[in-house]
Order: structure tokens, then sequence, then C-alpha cells
């Protein structure tokens, strides 16, 4: 059955979330990119977008200092559907509708489950320094299909993190295509989250704080941590298979 054109609902930004007051200079965004299905015309679920409003909120009061801002991404439709990469275009159109309201600001796209996919795809983006995946969505290898690209991540910083247990989207898959961007020279990392599944539930402090570490230093230039750094150092697998340690987060830069 053919999908449905999806043309009719455009793409939109949810509302800025921000701990900084009303007012304040917006000098750098995070866009956040839910997760979403291989194929579909439906409205994107409600469920995808609150997964992903807690690491807006913690982004937010991570970088309220900075003037940072980050927006929830509203898709067209909740499908990928094909060569036409619609979630990653939609992120695009976000990127270009962050340059037109806050002008040249710093733009790092997070995205979990498709979402993961649609950040890094969209990631060459002018407007866009780095890119975040969560879990990401990646199709299983065909010898008849181009692979995922990683040229669109040069000059980007970009982490992968994914847990070791997850049952919907391969970890291997992730490591495959990290180690592929690293091979060709792309500032890249990859965090495993051992025993933890797709939600990334169990270890989610860590997980929220491993992912405002890496948004803070990629959007502002700020130090990393010291796993971030000696990940994004280390040649594979070392820096693409970085354990997340239990309790990271308690001491950084302390």
């Amino acid at each position: 059955m053919a999908l449905l054109a999806p043309s009719a609902r455009g793409a939109r930004l949810g509302r800025a979330i921000s701990a900084a007051g009303t007012g304040s200079t917006v000098t750098g965004v995070a866009l956040l990119l839910p997760g979403g299905e291989p194929e579909s015309s439906r409205r994107p679920s409600p469920l995808s977008h609150a997964y992903v409003r807690p690491l807006a909120r913690a982004l937010a009061r991570a970088g309220r200092s900075e003037g940072l801002v980050a927006h929830v991404v509203r898709y067209r439709s909740r499908g990928w559907n094909g060569p036409g990469a619609q979630l990653a275009r939609d992120a695009e159109w976000a990127a270009d509708e962050v340059v037109r309201r806050y002008g040249d600001v710093p733009v790092c796209l997070a995205g979990y489950d498709m979402g993961g996919r649609a950040a890094l795809h969209a990631a060459g983006h002018p407007a866009v320094n780095s890119a975040l995946a969560l879990a990401p969505w990646l199709p299983e290898d065909d010898v008849a299909a181009s692979p995922e690209p990683v040229k669109q991540l040069s000059d980007r910083q970009v982490l992968i993190v994914h847990g070791t247990n997850d049952a919907r989207t391969d970890p291997e898959l992730s490591y495959r295509l990290a180690e592929r961007a690293k091979k060709a020279g792309r500032d890249i990392c990859r965090f495993e989250v051992h025993s933890d599944g797709h939600s990334l539930y169990q270890h989610r402090a860590e997980v929220l704080a491993l992912a405002a570490d890496f948004v803070l230093g990629a959007v502002y230039s700020r130090s990393y941590s010291r796993p971030v750094a000696d990940a994004l150092a280390a040649p594979p697998p070392l820096g693409l298979r970085m354990p997340l340690a239990g309790g990271f987060g308690r001491s950084l830069r302390g």
C-alpha cells in the first residue's frame, strides 16, 4: 500500500526549553529528534516526544549559564520512508528554522532511536557542529544497498550511546558505522551502557550526564570530561566501545 504524502503537515519546532530567564540571549541550540518508524505516514507518536523531553530539560539546565536552548522537533509524520529519509529532511528543516529564529548559533542534533539516525544523516547541515545519537536505529547491512553515509560527519563532533542489551536496535550496527567514520578521520566516539536496553532507563542519570557533557563541550568548545576526551582521542576499537561508568557525572570536571 502506497504511503500518503505528508506534505499537508509541515515539520515544526516545539516550544523553547530554557533554564535561563525570559529574554536571555540564545547562543546555542540543541534540537531533540524523537524516535520513529521505518515506514509510516501516521502522525508522530506523543510517547516518542515524551521520551526526549527529559534530555531537553537536562541540556537546558546544564547550559543555563551559556545561553543554550532546546527544542523538540515535531516531524511531519513518524516514518523514515525509504530514500526520502523524511526524518532527516525534517531535522535539516529544523536547523534552517534555528538560523531563521536565532541567527548564526551552533546547533547540536540529539536523536533517539530513528531520531539518532536522523541526527547522523543531517549532521552535514552548515549550522550543525555536533550530533548525539542515543540507541540509533540503523538498517541491517545489505550488499544491494549503499552503506549508511559518514561523509557528512566531517568536522563534526559525534557521540553514539548504545545499551549492550538493546533488543530493538542492534548495537553492533552502530559500532560498525562508528568504526567506518573513525577510519575516515571523523571526530567520533561511542559509549556502551552495559546491561541496559533500548530505553537506557537503567542508567538514565549517567546517560543524561554524558549527553550534557558532550553537548556543552561540542557547542561551546568547552573541555570534555576525561572519559569523553579519551574516547575521542582513542583509536578503534577502544574509543568506540568505551564503557559508561556507573556514577558518571557526579564528579565531572572536578
